[in-house]
């Protein structure tokens, strides 16, 4: 080829080269700029949003204000957050998530101004008061919509579904969101290319849909807390990609252990507080690409497969809450994955598997709340990762093994409430921040170590056996320390000069239940402690009480002299009960206007109450000032809207009148005046105070009749009230004992029985059994009792008494009460006491009363009873001193012998009629006339036979009656000889 055709190509090639530049160059140049349209109306959609760091705190990656640098007149492709295509130069991906947004999106919104976009992320800020509405139904090209923990609330729109291009959608732990009628089921219908659904928080309301099981492209579910219901599929999945499936939260979704195929790709399984049960299937060793399984909180039983060895990969297994029984199987050689494993709260029993100790990574391990017993193994091969151990509330018993005092990680330990015997050893490291040994057998010193575990917060050594002297100084080096209970247990305490500066976050101190004595000078944590329980020592006083945090401060049962300490004024919980204080209660008590319990019972105090102790301090739930000798007049003023539940002034020598005032303490369950001077009529207006359940009145003087009431229903929750050794008078009140609703058909079996009282405080009384005062220092919710004794009540027992049918202890003795015993007691089937001695009472004791089961005491003595004393069940245990002075009684376990005439007949008011019905008043009409006449007319109706009806039925009922007599009379006569 010539030059010349060389040089033509040459620059043929150079030409075609620099258009071609200029061409690529142009292209590029083109892909940078955006519409401006669209430019203007991001920036239009940054304003509409104001910045907030703190509505992206909970974001799992960097977050930051992704529009703080849009600027106008910049290529907005160029934008963080904004991607453009190619080509067009339209926005076809936004990504915003994390970028500190807060504001409304509303349906006008420059959002939905973006018809390209294929990619649209929001997740992880507050767009309050808004709504997934019809707008985010425009978007036909796109794929990925992700709109969680951003705040969203409402109804989701039914457009949603609109999106058939979708592959991930997660509107997942917004606020309140719900679809609408079907909205669920077309989003399902609809979205066929769905490889990640996550709806988590929705309210759904449904069934779980058995189509979701069909869509082979599902990758990761996520139907958690969706309010879905029924029961889930039996059938095999057969979700080849499927990898998480989450339905935990549903609460009535119930169904078997999902049943995978065996190539199958799951790697997070959540069923955790839904319905499921049934027993674990062998088929679960399939899931060999699992993780983390999380069963927690279900219905499921048995025990676990050995299958389970199958999951070498899990790293996460969580089984607690549920029913699972048995031994753990030995199967774990091969997980050495795991990191999380938990058992607590089942029913597993026998021993801890030594192939647990191969579990070389993992982290936590909790076996608490289960049957475990035996020995922790002595040797493990792995653990060195092990930051957690609880294995509380099981039935371990011998020694804490060696290797749990030398884990390097070990943080938290928590081995109570077991049965481990001998001496806590020496810790190797101090890594632990939680050591708890409480509730277990442990005996001798608490070792030095532990006072050498700098990162130490809580420690809790109570209910053991330590002993030893305690010096307040070996607290020096725990700093971090913020709990100490070392209560229950046998040690001293040696308070050094410096030790005050000592604990410098210590929030909760509890000494109680020791051998702690003379003057507690400890005023450690003088800022911090908030929590001081000293009860059951030997403590004799204080040089102050300076814990301007303080809020329990309990120092019940100690030997406290001289005056009442002042508590600071954040102060809640009070007790000084149960001491030797003396002196009056200063006014500047009022001032802990936080106040809730205070409890000043059983001790030497004197002097009139201060005025202000009803009204300072609204919390007050319970006042207890039992057992002083405090006098002068109660408290006239109570605040408004108080929380008064106990109020207890018994035993002192307080008098005047009952303080009317009471009647807007609406909360009170507990009102005990007894033992004082106090002179009024019986309080009937405490009938309305609805929650009243234990009234005490007795040993005043009270006076007057009680039969009188305005309320319709007075007294409804009353179940113990106790009104001896007053003046009362007249007819016992049955207007009031008809209304005591709360001694009526208490179903025991369907009641949580407990204790009345709260958290910190439990109230007590003193019930009065054959004379002699029993201190119950506990009140079961189930406890009912009557106590009328010592008055001057009279007439007869009122029948309606039968209808107290949950009745335990009735008390009407030392009264004027006449009649007889009520048959209608044998209604009384829960019944266990029964004192109606030295009162006026008559006629015969009931045979149906050896129907009372339960009764264990009974008291019928100075009475004018007669005949022959029942026989059978509980009577058989009473002896002579639950009769005597009563002259006419026979029969065991008295000594007098019955004879012929005083064997016993049916009740006084059986005795008044047959037992078909027939009326004595007719049959023997001739007692009113004289014997002749009645013989006449006997001997005229069965000469004629007529009426037959009359004879057959008087033929037939006086041949049932000489039958039984005769069989009744050869029975007593056979016991008598």
């Amino acid at each position: 080829m010539s030059e010349h055709h060389l040089l033509l190509c040459f620059l043929f090639f150079l030409s075609f080269s620099q258009i071609l530049l200029s061409s690529c160059f142009s292209f590029s140049n083109s892909t940078k700029i955006c519409p401006h349209g669209q430019s203007l109306a991001l920036l239009h959609l940054k304003k509409s949003f104001s910045i907030k760091k703190s509505h992206s705190r909970f974001c799992r990656f960097p977050s930051y204000p992704k529009t703080e640098h849009w600027k106008e007149g910049s290529d907005c492709c160029s934008w963080d957050g904004v991607t453009c295509d190619l080509v067009t130069g339209h926005v076809i991906e936004l990504d915003l998530s994390c970028s500190w947004l807060s504001g409304t999106i509303h349906s006008n919104s420059t959002l939905f101004r973006f018809p390209h976009l294929q990619r649209l992320n929001l997740a992880f800020n507050h767009f309050y008061g808004s709504s997934v509405s019809a707008g985010f139904g425009r978007f036909s090209s796109m794929t990925h919509l992700d709109l969680s923990e951003s705040g969203f609330s409402g109804l989701i729109s039914p457009e949603i579904s609109y999106l058939s291009n979708l592959v991930s959608l997660d509107l997942s732990l917004n606020d309140y969101q719900e679809f609408p009628p079907h909205g669920f089921d077309s989003l399902v219908q609809n979205l066929t290319k769905l490889q990640k659904l996550h709806l988590s928080g929705i309210s759904i309301s449904s069934a779980f849909p058995n189509s979701l099981l069909n869509r082979s492209s599902l990758i990761s579910l996520d139907l958690s807390l969706c309010e879905l219901h029924g029961r889930f599929p039996d059938n095999d999945i057969h979700l080849l990609k499927l990898e998480l499936l989450y339905l935990y939260g549903n609460s009535n979704l119930s169904g078997n252990f999902p049943r995978f195929s065996e190539n199958n790709s799951l790697i997070d399984l959540a069923l955790l507080s839904t319905n499921f049960n049934g027993e674990l299937p062998a088929s679960m060793g399939n899931l060999k690409s699992l993780q983390t399984l999380d069963l927690s909180n279900c219905q499921f039983l048995g025990s676990i497969p050995a299958s389970v060895e199958n999951l070498t990969q899990i790293t996460s297994l969580s089984l607690y809450g549920n029913h699972f029984s048995g031994k753990i199987p030995n199967v774990f050689y091969n997980l050495r994955n795991l990191i999380f494993f938990n058992l607590f709260e089942n029913n597993f029993s026998g021993q801890i598997p030594p192939s647990i100790g191969n579990l070389t990574n993992l982290r936590v391990l909790d076996f608490s709340n289960n049957q475990l017993e035996g020995a922790i193994p002595s040797s493990v091969y792995g653990f060195s990762s092990l930051s957690s151990v609880h294995l509380r509330d099981n039935l371990f018993n011998g020694t804490i093994p060696s290797w749990l005092y030398t884990m390097p990680s070990l943080v938290e330990l928590d081995l109570s409430h077991n049965k481990f015997t001998g001496h806590i050893g020496e810790f190797q490291f101090d890594s632990l921040e939680k050591i708890d040994l409480s509730m277990n057998e442990l005996n001798g010193s608490i070792p030095t170590s532990i006072f050498e575990l700098v990162n130490l917060s809580s420690l809790y050594l109570f209910s053991n056996n330590l002993s030893g002297v305690l010096e307040t100084s070996k607290f020096e080096k725990l700093i971090n320390l913020t709990d100490l209970d070392l209560s229950n247990n046998m040690l001293s305490l040696t308070m050094s000069v410096h030790s005050n500066s000592l604990l410098p976050k210590i929030q909760i101190l509890d000494l109680s239940h020791n051998n702690i004595s003379g003057m507690f000078s400890w005023n450690v944590g003088k800022d911090t402690l908030s929590y001081l329980k000293l009860s059951y020592n030997f403590i004799s006083g204080f040089e102050m009480l300076p814990w301007s945090s303080m809020r329990i401060l309990d120092l019940h049962f100690n030997l406290l002299q001289g005056k009442l300490p002042t508590p600071t004024n954040s102060t809640y919980f009070f007790s000084v009960s149960h001491n030797k204080l003396s002196g009056e209660i200063s006014p500047l008590i009022c001032k802990a206007s936080s106040m809730g319990v205070l409890d000043l019972s059983h001790n030497n105090l004197c002097g009139m109450l201060p005025h202000c102790l009803g009204n300072f301090s609204n919390d007050l739930s319970v006042l207890n000032l039992r057992r002083n000798q405090f006098h002068g007049i109660i408290p006239q003023t109570f605040l408004k809207g108080n929380s008064f539940r106990t109020l207890d002034f018994n035993s002192n020598q307080l008098e005047g009148l009952v303080p009317r005032s009471l009647i807007i303490c609406q909360e009170l369950e507990v009102l005990n005046l007894g033992n004082n001077k106090i002179n009024d009529t019986f309080p009937h207006w405490l009938g309305a105070l609805p929650k009243l359940q234990v009234l005490v009145l007795r040993s005043n003087h009270f006076h007057g009749q009680i039969g009188f009431s305005k309320i319709k229903s007075p007294f409804l929750s009353l179940r113990i009230i106790d009104l001896a050794h007053n003046d009362f008078e007249g007819d016992l009140p049955e207007i009031y004992l008809r209304s005591l609703k709360a001694i009526m058909n208490i179903d025991e079996g369907n009641l949580t029985r407990k204790y009345m009282g709260g958290y910190n405080y439990q109230d007590s009384m003193m019930v009065t059994i054959k004379g002699l005062e029993i201190e119950f220092v506990k009140i079961l919710n189930t406890f009912t009792t009557i106590d009328f004794s010592s008055n001057k009540f009279q007439g007869v027992i009122p029948e309606c008494i039968e209808n107290l049918n949950s009745l335990r202890g009735l008390n009407l003795s030392h009264n004027y009460l006449t009649g007889y015993i009520p048959l209608s007691f044998k209604n009384l089937k829960m019944l266990e006491s029964l004192d109606l001695s030295s009162n006026k009472l008559g006629g015969r004791i009931p045979q149906e009363l050896t129907s009372l089961t339960f009764l264990e005491v009974l008291n019928l003595s100075q009475n004018h009873l007669i005949g022959f004393i029942p026989q059978g069940s509980q009577f058989q245990t009473f002896g002579n001193d639950s009769y005597y002075g009563n002259p006419g009684l026979c029969g065991f376990p008295l000594s007098k012998r019955c004879t012929i005439d005083e064997i016993p007949y049916p009740s006084q008011e059986i005795e008044a009629k047959f037992e078909s019905g027939f009326d004595w008043k007719i049959t023997l009409m001739g007692y009113g006339c004289g014997l002749v006449i009645g013989l006449s007319l006997g001997c005229l109706i069965f000469v004629s036979g007529k009426p037959e009806w009359l004879v057959w039925i008087i033929d037939k009922n006086i041949h049932k009656k000489i039958v039984r007599n005769k069989r009744s009379i050869r029975g007593r006569e056979a016991r008598i000889s």
